[in-house]
């Protein structure tokens, strides 16, 4: 059977692909792995993230999107041809449709980089959705009705908020906060505090494995080895929940202020929607501990992580290619 659909998920952090009756095909990070003296592409995916941290000089790991938008033109191509052709088969002479997601604030030139980027690594016709309402789509939200609906989608390098009503975006916010600078508030904290350096991917593994929103009593612990940046040898220190929490607290109120900018935008009737149907989060950056918690702290808004938040915004595209036709003149932006 030919497959002539494909929904893209395009991160900064990772690249989710979905398939109608196939369901998700792939879950990879978005890094492609150059090699410096030919400029060629060595890995993609997961095994050019293993290389972070660990490759000779001549190898180079590279993420070819930066804060949602394409930084670097032929290595996502490189991607993206890798991830249709890891989806359709490199043999399937029949070019697909491919929906891929963006940030809300897009640019017409960012859009059609992203495009041009499909059509040439193999897509027959590239749509681009605005990343909201495929995060409200997955999410289950049901974006054509007239009540107001907030949806704050926290992924790796950008967070949208968005209220969403009669099928289209009300008022939204789009900050470059996200997954991405959570890690890094994470690495900075540790250096500061304890003189250790550590890599990407261990901040990483501290925010997945012990990551919160907030200081809690019962907090958890991580074991994190880094190199002393006074001896120059290794070493080891424990790192707590709630030493994460006060990292990313900073990132977390920008993320706040970017919600209550949408509040302030968004016409009393339906602020007054969400204030009784609550805030859904998605995005793997939702799946932090606690964050729910904070935000209705904040707010005073009933607050709720969506279902497989990592894959909200990939079960959105997979909605649309469902039924493709139906979106084409309402959501979809094709030029």
């Amino acid at each position: 059977m030919f497959t002539r659909k494909i929904g893209i998920d395009l991160g900064t952090a990772n690249t989710i692909v979905f398939l109608p009756g196939k369901g998700f095909i792939i879950n990879e990070p978005t890094i492609v792995a150059l090699s410096i003296p030919d400029n060629t592409v060595l890995a993609v995916g997961r095994e050019a993230k293993e290389m972070i941290g660990r490759a000779p000089d001549d190898i180079k790991p590279y993420r070819p999107l930066r804060e949602g938008v394409i930084a670097d033109y032929y290595i996502t191509k490189a991607m993206l041809k890798y991830f249709i052709a890891n989806a359709i088969g490199s043999f399937n002479i029949i070019k697909p449709d491919v929906v891929i997601s963006a940030p809300a604030g897009i640019t017409q030139t960012e859009r059609r980089a992203i495009i041009n980027a499909a059509k040439e690594a193999g897509a027959k016709e590239a749509y681009i959705v605005r990343e909201p309402i495929l995060a409200a789509l997955g999410a289950g939200i049901p974006i054509n009705a007239r009540n107001g609906s907030m949806i704050v989608n926290i992924g790796g390098g950008t967070s949208e908020v968005a209220i969403i009503s009669l099928g289209g975006i009300v008022s939204w916010s789009s900050v470059r906060i996200a997954g991405d600078k959570f890690d890094s508030a994470i690495i900075d904290y540790i250096k500061k505090k304890y003189s250790i350096a550590i890599g990407e991917q261990t901040a990483e593994a501290i925010k997945i494995e012990i990551g919160s929103a907030m200081p809690t009593k019962n907090k958890l612990t991580y074991q994190v080895r880094g190199r002393d940046l006074i001896s120059g040898l290794p070493k080891d220190i424990i790192f707590s929940s709630n030493e994460v929490a006060e990292a990313i607290n900073p990132h977390l109120l920008e993320i706040a202020s970017a919600m209550q900018k949408v509040f302030n935008e968004t016409p009393p009737e339906l602020v007054a929607d969400v204030m009784d149907k609550g805030i859904i989060l998605s995005g793997g950056g939702a799946q932090i501990g606690n964050l729910s918690e904070f935000f209705k702290k904040i707010f005073g808004v009933n607050t709720y992580v969506a279902e497989d938040s990592l894959f909200c915004v990939a079960k959105g595209a997979g909605l649309i290619l469902t039924h493709l036709d139906v979106y084409k003149r309402t959501l979809l932006n094709k030029r």
